[in-house]
């Protein structure tokens, strides 16, 4: 009877170890490139150079991208006027979603091209029905990897994410490609939420600070050759390739 109690106290003691030890935080770890901790309510637990990423907002925001006041709120008749292209321009709307930005911008070059480029099929179905709805021609639609655009070297002009940035599970591989991807001149151009302002009633993740992008963009070989800080709640930040890289 004794080894019978005995061994029924060694279990109750180890299972309450092993529930307590689940409790206990799991410890940094870290790769060559990214850092890995408990993720925040809006966050994938996955850092890059200090920055936490955010989950990406995916299908079910799509009526929020086609909002009828988001020019009103975020001015964006003004970002695509500030966006000089030659009318044979090729464009890369990385994380184009509804198409939003591209359609519109395919207005600009009516002789180019506009890569509009998702990974997610449902966002992927909704690009070709616009596109065959509108009986647009300049857009083609690509799908994107989570670490490339998948698009061909030295073809792009200018590559664009509103509010797509922050979301990038692999931002340095995503860079990295599409710096392959850009021309000699080619520009990346990020129009993010601005994090160094609390007032703008986005969530924490989905906004980024200049300096913070600085610093990503900077590891991957760019640097900052515009700011414009004409919009209301973001930032319009446009990057050139460093010299000789």
């Amino acid at each position: 009877m004794k080894i019978i109690v005995v061994l029924i106290l060694l279990c109750t003691f180890f299972t309450g170890c092993k529930s307590q030890q689940n409790t206990i935080a799991k410890p940094i770890i870290k790769d060559t490139v990214y850092t890995f901790a408990k993720g925040s309510a809006d966050g994938i637990g996955k850092f890059y150079k200090g920055r936490e990423i955010s989950f990406v907002m995916g299908a079910m925001g799509s009526d929020w991208l086609e909002r009828d006041t988001r020019n009103l709120e975020e001015n964006t008749k003004a970002a695509i006027e500030a966006i000089a292209l030659a009318p044979d321009a090729v464009i890369a709307d990385i994380g184009a979603g509804t198409g939003y930005y591209s359609f519109r911008l395919a207005k600009k070059v009516p002789k180019g091209k506009v890569y509009a480029i998702d990974i997610e099929d449902e966002m992927i179905d909704m690009l070709k029905k616009k596109k065959a709805q509108i009986k647009d021609s300049v857009v083609q639609i690509v799908k994107s990897s989570i670490k490339s655009p998948n698009l061909p070297d030295s073809s792009v002009d200018l590559a664009i994410m509103v509010d797509v940035y922050h979301e990038l599970e692999y931002p340095q591989e995503m860079l990295q490609a599409l710096k392959k991807a850009l021309k000699p001149t080619g520009k990346i151009l990020l129009i993010e939420y601005r994090g160094e302002d609390p007032s703008v009633p986005i969530k924490p993740l989905h906004k980024t600070t200049v300096a913070q992008l600085g610093k990503e963009l900077q590891a991957n070989g760019f640097t900052l050759v515009y700011k414009g800080d004409f919009l209301p709640i973001q930032h319009f930040l446009l990057y050139g390739k460093f010299e000789g890289r």
